[in-house]
């Protein structure tokens, strides 16, 4: 009985080692420390982006913007917290179809934004590309992308010329929580990291992709972990904080920098409009909505901060009147604008002749 156990034993496989991890991790993000300069520059930047919204809202129920119109209002801290921390003209920036934010965040002009979503020659696009496909190849802004999840590797091919350039810049490649679940984000995922490629994949998880909830849609609703099977390493963020966005861009940045290949981060968020113009948003209630705005707008938030390092409301007011300022100059400049010329439907349709 002992030999017949005793050679059952030896024949039995060897226990497998023990599971080791897919390879070195950066380190868990800390909120940026910012300079009170740096931060009213946040603030100024998501305010302005908040009422530029707001206006584009107003001229879209005007009937002065045609088309598909997605607005930001929510998910300022996530396109300003993370934009802050690259550089213009080194860095490539892409994103979806919600693209007003990310341009605002950049740096480009009100006027050139207002002008393209009102169709007019004066827009970024001359007037051509309208609320989902706005450029400016000057500032390293490469749309503004009405098809779900074609930006992501379109991104990764960004990613792909910075590395053969070896220009020193990176790829920030935005997509929502509903692109999370498309074959081809998959397929970029296993490119970029198989070429150790300089970008950061962005997931900004607005809760409710097109109508339909992350937690319905998703098997895996924690979807910073959707880059671990291609040993991607994910982190989730509070996409309502504007200083953890901006800790987590610079955790990300210092990681892609060193020649270790793309990282994930999962931004949590959460937009108070509807999906578009059109979505009257019937799939969650008011109070759910009024609840998030109460307690995690980013805006009200960073003011708290603010009024600590004796910013008063009065001073933060005064910014508003401004920005609306500008926000208003931007809407008249836009409606002022000429229409393109009908002539301008055979041009740009080449990059080049052939």
């Amino acid at each position: 009985m002992a030999r017949a156990a005793q050679s059952a034993a030896s024949k039995a496989p060897a226990a497998a080692p023990p599971a080791t991890p897919n390879r070195e991790r950066p380190p868990e993000p800390k909120p940026y420390n910012a300079s009170k300069e740096e931060l009213l520059e946040f603030y100024r930047q998501m305010l302005l982006i908040r009422r530029f919204e707001e206006k584009a809202g107003q001229l879209y129920g005007l009937g002065l913007i045609g088309g598909f119109c997605h607005l930001y209002i929510g998910q300022e801290a996530v396109a300003v917290g993370l934009q802050s921390a690259l550089k213009v003209g080194r860095d490539s920036v892409v994103t979806g179809y919600r693209d007003h934010g990310h341009m605002l965040a950049y740096g480009i002009d009100p006027n050139l934004i207002m002008a393209e979503l009102t169709g007019r020659a004066a827009g970024i696009s001359k007037g051509k590309g309208g609320s989902m496909h706005m450029f400016s190849v000057e500032h390293g802004f490469y749309g503004g992308h009405g098809i779900v999840g074609a930006q992501v590797s379109l991104g990764t091919g960004l990613a792909f010329k910075h590395k053969y350039a070896n220009d020193g810049g990176v790829a920030l490649v935005y997509f929502g929580d509903g692109a999370a679940n498309q074959g081809q984000v998959y397929e970029s995922f296993n490119m970029a990291e198989l070429w150790k490629l300089p970008v950061i994949f962005v997931i900004e998880n607005n809760q409710y992709a097109m109508g339909t909830s992350v937690n319905r849609a998703s098997a895996e609703d924690q979807l910073y972990k959707r880059g671990e099977s291609f040993r991607i390493p994910g982190i989730q963020v509070d996409g309502m904080d504007v200083l953890a966005v901006r800790g987590a861009a610079e955790t990300a940045l210092k990681w892609v920098q060193a020649g270790k290949g793309p990282v994930l981060l999962e931004l949590k968020t959460y937009r108070y409009r509807g999906h578009s113009m059109s979505d009257p948003a019937k799939y969650r209630s008011r109070e759910e909505v009024q609840s998030v705005r109460d307690k995690s707008d980013p805006i009200d938030h960073l003011a708290k901060i603010l009024a600590e390092k004796g910013i008063g409301e009065e001073q933060l007011k005064t910014l508003d009147k401004d920005i609306r300022k500008i926000v208003a100059d931007s809407a008249a400049f836009a409606e002022e604008s000429p229409e393109p010329e009908a002539s301008e439907l055979y041009t740009d349709v080449l990059v080049d002749t052939y």
